[in-house]
């Protein structure tokens, strides 16, 4: 399987794309209020994309409907946004990709809507944070694939959550998905060897109670079986010649 490597042109265009989805992002978190919607925030996603000149990836992409995934409580991930408003507590993921002169970034924050905070919440979303870090520090030339995964799974056990093993992270760029398949579990030195210009949007997907999951009959929505919190956070992420660089951060 080969894995897309990006020229310096790409690579710059998917810094200036991940920047404006960082903004986005940001944007949004501030906005996920009591009361807001989720489609509210989709409202919002797609004026900002419209401004920004960008195209919303999502939106269309095998028929999905909506410019974000807006995840709220059991909900993991690919939720289509609704006239659902948003309570004091939920804990909420908002996943968002955009396109800039054809190159793609993805990326996923996860939020606790503010008025009531609930310690089990605030623990897992400081747990999905910090798997997602130490998944990103195990990206720079020569290691494997394999080395995200372990280091993904070595602190969601740790913490006592569970992986979902049928969502993963990818690569992302030319394309909404590219080879590899990034499992956010795994064993050292296994998998892909990463190389400078690989860019990958690594996304830690996990559950408080089981990791069983269903497909809703929107055919997008899927939940925890036990209905269970579930998060997802992501960002993407460019293997340089010294190790790695977070293309999605808000400025």
């Amino acid at each position: 399987m080969e894995i897309p490597i990006k020229t310096p042109a790409e690579i710059e265009t998917m810094r200036k794309c991940g920047k404006i989805l960082g903004n986005l992002l940001k944007k949004l978190k501030e906005n996920a209020k009591p009361g807001t919607t989720t489609l509210d925030l989709d409202t919002l996603a797609l004026q900002i994309c419209e401004e920004e000149n960008v195209k919303p990836a999502f939106l269309g992409y095998k028929g999905y409907p909506a410019v974000i995934c807006s995840s709220v409580n059991d909900e993991v991930v690919h939720s289509i946004p609704t006239k659902r408003e948003l309570k004091p507590g939920d804990l909420l993921s908002i996943d968002c990709g955009v396109v800039l002169d054809g190159m793609i970034t993805d990326a996923a924050v996860s939020l606790i809507v503010e008025g009531e905070k609930k310690p089990e919440i605030e623990n897992l979303l400081n747990t999905a944070k910090k798997a997602l870090s130490a998944g990103i520090k195990q990206i720079r030339p020569g290691n494997k694939t394999g080395d995200i995964g372990f280091a993904i799974q070595e602190v969601v056990h740790k913490a006592g959550y569970h992986i979902i093993r049928e969502l993963t992270g990818h690569g992302v760029g030319r394309r909404l998905h590219e080879p590899p398949i990034i499992n956010n579990y795994g064993k050292r030195g296994e998998g892909f060897t990463l190389k400078p210009g690989m860019t990958l949007a690594i996304e830690p997907i996990i559950a408080v109670g089981t990791r069983f999951i269903k497909t809703l009959g929107d055919n997008w929505t899927i939940v925890t079986k036990d209905s269970s919190l579930a998060i997802q956070i992501e960002h993407t992420i460019l293997v340089t010649p010294s190790g790695n660089e977070i293309l999605t951060l808000s400025s």
